[in-house]
C-alpha cells in the first residue's frame, strides 16, 4: 500500500548544535541519549523540547518506515520544538529558523517525492515571520508553515499584530501545522508522574487552546481560505465541540465555533480506534489525514490501531494517500530530463 503519513518529525542537528555553542539563554547541550536538553531564555529546562536521537537521522526514520512493509511517504512538521524559534531574541530567532528551512529543503531536495517538509517561523516580530515565511515557501520549496501553540511563554497566536501573517499564508494558500509545545501549561502539568500528566493531556489541552484562540479571535471568520492543520486528531475540541458551541456565544461569531473547527484539518495521530474513529465522523472524511507522529509513536501500533476502523478500500485509500496530497496540495517532483550524451 502507497501511504503519506501526514505527520512525521525529522529534525537537522544544525540547528541545536548552534544552540549548543551559547553561553547566554537561550542555549542547549547534548544529552547521552544523543539528544539536547534545551534551556529558554527564562532559564527554564524545557525537558522535552529536545527529543532523542532518532529524531535527528533521517535515514533511519525513513528506514523504519521502510519495516512496515509499505510504500510511506512522509510529510515533515517541527512539533513542539516549533516555539524555540519564537522564544529568543528577534535576530537569533529570524537566523535559525533560516537555517532549520535551508535543511529542511535539502532533505526535500534529497528525497523529491517521498519527503516534504514545512518550515519554521519566528512569530516575535510580524515582518520577519511574514519574511521567513516568504523565503521558506517561494525561495526554497517547503509546502507549508509550522505554528507553534505560543509565541515563546505568551500563548496569544491570536494577538492582533499578527493579522498580516495571517494574511499572507491565507494569499499562499499553504496549510499551517498547528502543534503544541511546552511553553504553556509546564509549570502546572510538568512535574511528577515522570511526565505523564503533561504528556497525556497537557499537550491535548495546549493545542486545543491554540485553536479556539484562532476560532474565538475571529480569524477563521475574517481568512476563510486559511488552512489550519490541526494535530492529533482535534486535540480535546471534537469530544467538547458542543461545548464550543454553547458556551462560544460570548466570542459574538457570527456562526457556531464548531462552524469554524470542521474547517480545519487533522490527522488519526490517536493510539486509541475510537478516537480516530470519531474523529473522522466529526471533520468528516476529507478532511483527516493518516499521521504516525513517528517518532513519538510507533508506525506498527498507529497501522493496527487504523485496520481496527474496518474502511472499505476506497475510503482508506482517500486517508492513507489521497487526502494528503490534496489538502497539503502535494506536488510530483519535478522531472530534469536527462542531458543527451
Amino acid at each position: 500500500m502507497h501511504i503519506i503519513d501526514s505527520h512525521f518529525h525529522y529534525w537537522p542537528r544544525s540547528v541545536w548544535e548552534e544552540l549548543c555553542k551559547r553561553k547566554d539563554l537561550p542555549r542547549a547541550q547534548r544529552k547521552d541519549n544523543g539528544g539536547y536538553d534545551y534551556w529558554g531564555p527564562s532559564g527554564r529546562e524545557e525537558k522535552y523540547l529536545g527529543g532523542w536521537a532518532d529524531w535527528y537521522s533521517l535515514e533511519g526514520l525513513l528506514a523504519h518506515q521502510d519495516g512496515t512493509g509499505h510504500q510511506v511517504d512522509v510529510v515533515c512538521s517541527i512539533g513542539p520544538a516549533s516555539v524555540i524559534f519564537s522564544d529568543m531574541p528577534k535576530a537569533l530567532g529570524r537566523d535559525l529558523a533560516t537555517l532549520w528551512n535551508e535543511e529542511m529543503a535539502a532533505a526535500q531536495n534529497k528525497y523529491p517525492g517521498r519527503v516534504w517538509a514545512s518550515g519554521a517561523v519566528p512569530l516575535q516580530d510580524t515582518k520577519d515571520a511574514i519574511d521567513v515565511v516568504d523565503h521558506a515557501i517561494n525561495k526554497l520549496g517547503l509546502m507549508g508553515v509550522n505554528l507553534p501553540g505560543s509565541v515563546g511563554p505568551d500563548p496569544r497566536i491570536d494577538h492582533p499584530r499578527l493579522e498580516p501573517f495571517y494574511d499572507y499564508v491565507e494569499k499562499l494558500g499553504v496549510p499551517l501545522f498547528l502543534h503544541p509545545t511546552d511553553a504553556v501549561f509546564q509549570d502546572m502539568l510538568i512535574e511528577g508522574y515522570n511526565g505523564a500528566l503533561h504528556l497525556s493531556l497537557g499537550r491535548v489541552i495546549e493545542v486545543s487552546v491554540a485553536a479556539m484562540r484562532l476560532v474565538f479571535s475571529g480569524i477563521m471568520e475574517r481568512h476563510p481560505n486559511l488552512k489550519v492543520v490541526m494535530s492529533h486528531s482535534g486535540g480535546a475540541l471534537p469530544y467538547q465541540s458542543g461545548r464550543m458551541d454553547k458556551n462560544g456565544k460570548a466570542a459574538k461569531l457570527p456562526h457556531p465555533p464548531s462552524t469554524y473547527i470542521k474547517r480545519m484539518y487533522t490527522d488519526t495521530v490517536q493510539p486509541h480506534t475510537l478516537g480516530m474513529e470519531f474523529a473522522i465522523k466529526y471533520f468528516g472524511m476529507d478532511h483527516v489525514m493518516y499521521g504516525t507522529d513517528y517518532p513519538c509513536w510507533n508506525p506498527e501500533a498507529a497501522l493496527e490501531y487504523f485496520a481496527g476502523l474496518g474502511l472499505n478500500e476506497a475510503d482508506t485509500k482517500k486517508l492513507m494517500y489521497d487526502n494528503a496530497r490534496r489538502i497539503l496540495n502535494l506536488k510530483d517532483p519535478v522531472k530534469i530530463a536527462a542531458a543527451a550524451e
